[in-house]
């Protein structure tokens, strides 16, 4: 199949497969003939317990593992291996478990960091700041200001990351992967360890982002208040295999969800 363009995929067609994908690290099975797609302008949640391999999914989707056996069909072209930065100039995006930003830059320049993609100045022109790169910058600058006021960040634009409380820091690297405009987005437990207000400013958020920008999005999360409130559908994984598919009040009600991650108390 050819490649295609975000144009030529309508909304509720296939944007993204996953096919028989197997990965594993000597011996240790971490993902085994997984299938599953997204669709485009779906929410599209990846659950299970610890240990299930939802983030080496993740990390197979935008390139940094490389499957044994299967492929990824991004906008109808079936690839085997694929690096990060590739991924990311294709229009996959994501952010991480473990907040990955630059602890030494303000908020502002965390952000910009993600338009890196974006610009077409070389270096040498980058360092000089002046004429076609500077004009460059500014045009680049307006899209991170936006997203910053999106993300109701102002007031922090200037401050170092490090000194930034932990839901903070979540919002700033969703705002570093949203200024890359990715057609897919993959969040790794974009909640984890936050208070019921900040999740519920992040469910917002990412409400947002989807309805307002369009974009795709693919997310692993614990809490399953939060997926069954923001998932359109919802694939569930148990040690590396894949143990239901569906939409979340079926996925809620199968017994090998329940008996696997929900527990029967639930």
């Amino acid at each position: 199949m050819s490649a295609r363009t975000l144009a030529d995929i309508s909304a509720g067609e296939e944007l993204l497969s996953v096919d028989d994908i197997s990965l594993s690290f000597g011996g240790v099975k971490a993902i085994q003939d997984v299938s599953f797609n997204i669709m485009k302008g779906e929410i599209r949640a990846i659950i299970g317990p610890n240990g299930a391999g939802k983030t080496s999914m993740l990390n197979v989707i935008n390139g940094f593992y490389h499957p044994q056996v299967g492929t990824i069909t991004f906008l109808g072209k079936e690839r085997r291996k694929m690096r990060p930065y590739m991924a990311a100039s294709q229009g996959i995006s994501r952010t991480f478990q473990n907040v990955a930003l630059f602890n030494g830059m303000s908020t502002l320049d965390n952000i910009m960091a993600g338009r890196t993609l974006k610009m077409n100045k070389n270096f040498f022109w980058q360092m000089l700041r002046y004429g076609p790169a500077m004009n460059e910058e500014i045009e680049h600058r307006l899209v991170v200001e936006e997203i910053i006021d999106f993300l109701e960040i102002e007031h922090i634009r200037k401050t170092p990351v490090s000194q930034l409380p932990y839901g903070l820091k979540k919002r700033v690297e969703l705002g570093r992967a949203l200024v890359a405009e990715p057609t897919l987005l993959l969040l790794d437990e974009p909640m984890a360890g936050m208070n019921l207000e900040e999740k519920e400013d992040m469910s917002r958020f990412i409400i947002d982002v989807n309805q307002q920008f369009g974009t795709t999005i693919a997310l692993i999360e614990h809490d399953m208040g939060v997926v069954m409130d923001l998932a359109d559908r919802v694939v569930v994984l148990d040690y590396g295999r894949k143990i239901s598919d569906g939409e979340p009040a079926q996925v809620q009600a199968d017994q090998n969800v329940i008996d696997a991650y929900l527990g029967v108390a639930h």
